[in-house]
């Protein structure tokens, strides 16, 4: 307080990150690095001043208060504003480190990467993609006493497969601990898939039932959780959330829970708050949205745990979404088909209509016609306007295993899905 604050808080990431690129089937690019970001919020009255600096040497600690006091100083007051959060009781949380992680080598991650081309070799196709390992410490510290700090691992290996005659296929796995990413399995299920999407034909474009595959589904939440269950959207009017709204049918049920070890696990959100579980979608039905400390003081309700860096234009976000799953095996889902598509994973998907959540994309890396319960044969990628709220409502079918996945900006649970119809607006050439 010092430089005049009235409140201040500082957020310190550190990040040790590691990567493994390959394409053409050869590993061309092995990174390492390692960053550390202090965030001040700097508040006077009701003025907020945000800076960042990769500098902790006390000279470039105290060029990042002056700068935020700067800015304080410059910008418009927030007239609602209601202060920095109170510190809350913080849980460890199970399961958020690995230390196979942590020490990951090149090695360990080149060793990934062979398995992934020697499937790709096997089918005749290539092999692109990456092998990513990190260790990330975060700490929140405020005038009011909040004082939390914890240490996560993350490991991603996503592939891309290509073949002659146009054949692609797309296999991701995502972890805490990267020594369980089967890389074998990631780099056999895209390579099959571009085997068998090669000479693709063309369909026309209409409403086909579609079987989505949890690359695929990844998207629905994501869009949902970026266009309404946060609670900055709902207070603004472009949110669809209305508590007590059916959106889905009685299969679907999402919750956000930072202490779920099937995700990527987290105790406290960025403002150092505890993170609460929270129920999105039960049975279909709309119950909770999320909250950073300034939403939640609007609503008069406590946060939820769910604040972004500042500044944060966006308002909080569910990071760690888990869907239900349900009782059906592959099969199964596919062998409901009397004709229609299956969907491997969405591309460039952008918001037509946030209220009605209205989304235009391409589906992309195996998408097949099936027919009476059997895969026929590849078509071609097609583009579709959808809402994703009417995509939940005609579910009719979930899948009994999930993977985990890496999501818009964290960790996503998701099962396969089985949808009535699913709208598709035009076709691709190649």
């Amino acid at each position: 307080m010092r430089a005049g604050a009235t409140e201040a808080e500082a957020l310190v990431i550190a990040e040790d990150a590691a990567l493994t690129r390959f394409a053409n089937s050869q590993i061309h690019q092995n990174v390492a690095e390692t960053n550390v970001t202090i965030n001040l919020r700097f508040v006077v009255g009701k003025r907020v001043g945000v800076a960042s600096s990769d500098r902790t040497d006390d000279e470039g600690l105290e060029r990042l208060a002056t700068h935020a006091s700067a800015i304080a100083r410059v910008v418009e007051e927030l007239e609602d504003w209601a202060g920095l959060p109170e510190p809350t009781a913080v849980d460890d949380v199970d399961g958020a480190y690995a230390p196979a992680t942590a020490s990951a080598s090149p090695e360990l991650r080149a060793d990934g990467v062979r398995a992934v081309i020697a499937a790709a070799d096997a089918a005749k196709v290539n092999a692109y993609g990456s092998f990513s390992t990190g260790t990330d410490t975060t700490a929140v510290a405020n005038s009011k006493g909040v004082r939390v700090g914890a240490t996560r691992t993350a490991a991603q290996l996503l592939t891309v497969s290509m073949g002659p005659n146009g054949g692609t296929g797309y296999a991701e796995h995502a972890a805490v601990d990267a020594t369980t990413i089967d890389a074998s399995a990631v780099g056999g299920q895209a390579a099959e898939k571009a085997r068998a999407t090669a000479n693709a034909v063309a369909i026309d474009a209409g409403d086909y039932p579609v079987v989505l595959e949890e690359y695929a589904v990844v998207d629905l939440l994501d869009m949902l959780g970026y266009l309404g269950f946060s609670a900055l959207a709902v207070q603004e009017g472009r949110s669809f959330f209305e508590e007590g709204r059916r959106i889905g049918s009685d299969l679907v049920s999402i919750v956000d829970d930072g202490h779920d070890p099937a995700g990527f696990p987290m105790g406290f959100d960025y403002e150092g708050v505890a993170k609460q579980r929270v129920t999105l979608l039960d049975h279909g039905v709309c119950r909770a949205v999320v909250h950073d400390a300034q939403t939640a003081a609007r609503a008069g309700v406590s946060s939820t745990g769910h604040g972004l860096p500042a500044p944060n234009p966006w308002g909080p976000f569910p990071l760690n979404m888990v869907m239900t799953a349900g009782d059906a095996s592959r099969d199964e889902l596919i062998g409901g088909l009397d004709r229609g598509l299956l969907v491997t994973r969405f591309h460039y998907t952008n918001p037509v209509h946030p209220k009605l959540a209205i989304i235009t994309g391409m589906t992309r890396d195996g998408t097949f016609l099936v027919e009476n319960g059997r895969i026929v044969g590849p078509v071609r990628n097609l583009r579709f306007t959808q809402s994703y709220l009417e995509a939940l409502d005609c579910t009719v079918a979930v899948a009994r295993e999930r993977k985990t996945l890496k999501g818009f900006l964290g960790g996503v649970v998701v099962p396969a899905l089985r949808l009535d119809g699913w709208t598709f607006t035009g076709t691709t050439e190649h």
